[in-house]
């Protein structure tokens, strides 16, 4: 599992921000060229104004926005709240799984043979203790130094296992970060798009009538950076953390492979 990379996440936010920068200068500049524009008809004019959104909040924005960018900020919002399901399950697990690793370790520290150590109730350093006795067992009278290689691996296996484990769920936060920018991006290039078609329809490009339509267009942008943010910091974090964990995994089997170790020493 690999960090996220800032550089490469900062340079897709300058891609997305540069592209709605783009169509939003266009529609400025098309309203800024006529700002003084006026409909033929009064009553024309007063039936558009009355027609466009009055509440300009978040809330009143996304419940006046269009149904493809309503579906845009749903998913994200969705994702948004997968990312902080995974951060409080992931932590909690952690926590933990640290915490009973090291007692084990504790425990294993102060043995001086495998049979010393019964069980430590942690489920990964037992799974490394079962392992390296049924080892063991299978070596009777066999050369020692082969049999502690083959210790070696029946260790490295219940590592990767653990590893594989205590990962499981946070990829979801690193797909999360890398595809809600693109995922925003898209609910503000539809939105703007359909307020091309609202310009296009009330003939004029007066920018009273233009501006909640981008404002509205820029909120699924808002949300796709709300939802990417977090999972991009929330994964970074995890990966420090389970390289925390995988070095307690460690140690705890280098303790077993200690203890086998002089198990085949005695009986040799």
């Amino acid at each position: 599992m690999r960090f996220v990379s800032p550089v490469w996440f900062v340079k897709s936010l300058r891609w997305g921000a540069n592209a709605i920068a783009a169509l939003v200068a266009a529609i400025l500049a098309a309203g800024a060229a006529s700002a003084q524009d006026v409909l033929p008809h009064a009553a024309d004019r007063s039936l558009i104004i009355g027609s466009l959104p009055q509440n300009l909040s978040v809330m009143g924005m996304f419940l006046h926005a269009g149904p493809i960018v309503k579906c845009v900020i749903l998913i994200l919002l969705f994702a948004s709240l997968i990312t902080w399901t995974v951060w409080i399950s992931k932590n909690v697990e952690l926590r933990g799984a640290r915490r009973s690793l090291r007692r084990a370790i504790d425990i294993l520290a102060g043995a001086r043979s495998l049979n010393d150590v019964a069980k430590t109730g942690d489920r990964v350093v037992d799974a490394l203790l079962q392992e390296a006795r049924t080892e063991l067992k299978l070596s009777e009278g066999l050369k020692s130094g082969a049999a502690n290689d083959r210790i070696e691996v029946r260790l490295g296996r219940i590592e990767a296992a653990s590893t594989r484990r205590i990962q499981s769920g946070t990829n979801l936060l690193a797909s999360v970060g890398s595809v809600s920018p693109f995922v925003g991006l898209f609910g503000t290039v539809w939105g703007i798009m359909y307020s091309f078609i609202g310009i296009s329809q009330a003939h004029t490009t007066n920018l009273m009538v233009v501006a909640p339509g981008i404002a509205e267009a820029l909120l699924a942008t808002a949300f796709g950076l709300v939802a990417a943010v977090p999972a991009v910091v929330i994964y970074n974090g995890f990966v420090r953390a389970i390289a925390g964990y995988r070095g307690l995994v460690g140690d705890a089997a280098t303790l077993v492979l200690c203890l086998a170790g002089r198990d085949l020493d005695r009986r040799a």
